[in-house]
């Protein structure tokens, strides 16, 4: 992009946050399309749990996509702030941004990149914990579907 370094640091951020959006995302997609034909022909909707563990595997896989797509709109707000020089404006304009949408007061001081790179990270670790309260819980109806 440029010889910034703030810029390189946001666009990269950024591009992970794309990359760590999409394949929880595609995992979940693929396993929902999967798992519904496996568990219809081995009958695990027969059994009490394996019905839980299909119950809060589609709860936890609504969870995945929701903060798959939250990090995404992360994502594009960091861009925005990389199409800035400075940090400051850079943040001036993701928090016009929100206030515009409505999403969020236009806050009386700038945070600094640091504190919203904290914030998203938060959010990532959510989106992980959800994930693999989705895998387990797949593996466990699995587990208890008749064989």
């Amino acid at each position: 992009m440029t010889d910034n370094a703030y810029q390189d640091r946001v666009d990269r951020f950024a591009r992970m946050l794309m990359q760590q959006a999409a394949w929880p995302a595609a995992v979940v997609v693929a396993a929902n399309i999967l798992a519904p034909l496996a568990a219809s022909a081995r009958g695990a909707f027969e059994t009490l749990p394996a019905a839980v563990a299909l119950s809060i595997t589609a709860a936890s896989a609504v969870a995945v996509l929701a903060l798959s797509a939250l990090l995404v709109f992360d994502a594009l707000l960091f861009r925005l702030m990389a199409s800035h020089d400075e940090e400051a404006s850079g943040g001036a304009a993701v928090d016009d941004m929100l206030a515009r949408m409505r999403l969020k007061p236009l806050p009386s001081t700038t945070r600094t990149l640091d504190d919203r790179m904290t914030g998203t990270r938060r959010l990532l670790f959510k989106q992980r914990v959800v994930f693999g309260l989705f895998l387990a819980m797949l593996f466990a109806a699995g587990f208890w579907a008749p064989r």
